[in-house]
């Protein structure tokens, strides 16, 4: 939407709520604040930040300032795709404001999705690091990588591949991949080996964040890691979308829809509403409704966010331990359990500790996969579980006389 369109609104009686997930870093939430001022001097209407956790106010509490003086509510979304937080918690937040508030109407909006404000930012931000890199699409063999935060929606995950292949048509890179920083797959750390094996004459790593927070940090040191790692090819990664004033197109195409009543949303591919492969039992509203309050009740509370912030980051490391029946014999459930217990005892490992089906090395276990290190193994037992943590998930450093690649 252009500035022209968006233009103040006549009339007064209308006020906008930009709904951000919330953040343990107060840099990100002001990010949000920033955005709502600026949209607000775009529409020409009230627009105030609620956020999802963490941050101050509530939903409920900005909305509570907002319809004393309005007659009708617009809540547009600050979420990069829609998931369970678009689809179940902001829904069921309000549809309890339309019952404490009968005398306001509120319309809700869409997620920021896919936009061609988006794939023109991406598409900037992916130019700055080829500057930064000194390579040229045009001339050199660019590769992108677009790293989202990865979801267990199908719909938003999909979301990310359409992008990267938005971003490729039209475009001199040699590739665009999407990848995933935590949740689901590929990995970033996965993509980025893959990528090299074509040896381009430069890698652009994209972050598809909306603010520089844990996640980003985490692409950040997974580009750098990688361009160490592969001296034959430049890499680097570039910044997030931040307050980009593009974002304010979507955002005002995004107000307009859900005022005028006309979102559209992916119902054709959300879990909630058709049988998906391996998604069948979150199949039906009834149960999306009762995760959205489960959700909310558990994070309700925020005076106390900077003591216990509660966090939806991917663990720094994932622990898979083989529990198949071969595996099991020779004492994987002693391994597992130490693991999780010398886990929990470490002041310094951020990790998940689960059991997985076979890893294919029958006879060789208990087997042991790290990830996103792509560390195994094998023929472990409860004292080298207990080296696993103290090494390799504190300290970073391969236990080396059971790695299966040194054997």
């Amino acid at each position: 939407m252009s500035q022209a369109d968006t233009a103040a609104v006549e009339g007064g009686d209308e006020a906008v709520l930009l709904v951000g997930h919330g953040s343990r870093r107060e840099k990100s939430n002001d990010q949000v604040r920033e955005l709502a001022a600026a949209l607000e001097t775009r529409l020409g209407l009230p627009v105030d930040a609620g956020f999802l956790e963490l941050a101050d106010p509530s939903i409920p509490d900005a909305i509570a300032g907002l319809a004393p003086s309005v007659s009708s509510i617009a809540v547009v979304h600050l979420s990069l795709f829609a998931a369970s937080h678009v689809k179940n918690d902001v829904p069921a937040a309000l549809q309890r404001a339309r019952e404490n508030y009968p005398d306001v109407s509120f319309d809700n909006g869409a997620h920021l999705g896919v936009h061609p404000a988006i794939v023109d930012l991406l598409d900037d931000r992916a130019a700055s690091v080829e500057a930064d890199l000194g390579v040229n699409r045009e001339q050199d063999d660019v590769a992108v990588v677009l790293c989202a935060r990865g979801s267990s929606d199908p719909d938003a995950n999909a979301d990310v591949h359409k992008l990267a292949r938005l971003l490729y048509e039209g475009r001199a890179f040699s590739r665009v991949e999407a990848t995933f920083i935590g949740v689901t797959e590929p990995t970033l750390s996965e993509t980025l080996h893959d990528v090299a094996k074509h040896r381009p004459d430069g890698v652009v790593v994209v972050p598809y964040m909306l603010g520089d927070g844990v996640l980003t940090g985490r692409i950040r040191e997974g580009a750098a890691e990688f361009d160490a790692d592969y001296p034959y090819v430049d890499a680097a990664c570039g910044d997030p979308l931040g307050t980009d004033s593009r974002l304010l197109d979507v955002l005002g195409d995004r107000w307009q829809e859900a005022r005028t009543d006309s979102v559209e949303m992916s119902c054709d591919t959300c879990k909630y509403k058709v049988e998906l492969d391996g998604y069948e039992e979150d199949v039906g509203g009834a149960k999306a409704m009762l995760r959205a309050l489960n959700h909310e009740e558990a994070h309700a509370d925020r005076d106390d966010v900077a003591d216990e912030p509660h966090a939806h980051d991917a663990p720094e490391k994932h622990v898979a331990v083989c529990t198949n029946q071969t595996c099991a014999a020779d004492g994987a459930p002693a391994v597992l359990e130490r693991l999780r217990q010398s886990a929990r005892d470490s002041d310094d490992c951020d990790v998940r500790v689960t059991r997985t089906s076979c890893l294919g090395q029958c006879g060789d276990g208990p087997n042991v996969a790290v990830y996103p290190d792509g560390v195994w193994y094998q023929r472990v037992d409860a004292d080298d579980a207990d080296r696993i943590v103290s090494s390799h998930l504190d300290r970073d450093r391969i236990v080396a006389d059971i790695d299966s690649q040194l054997l």
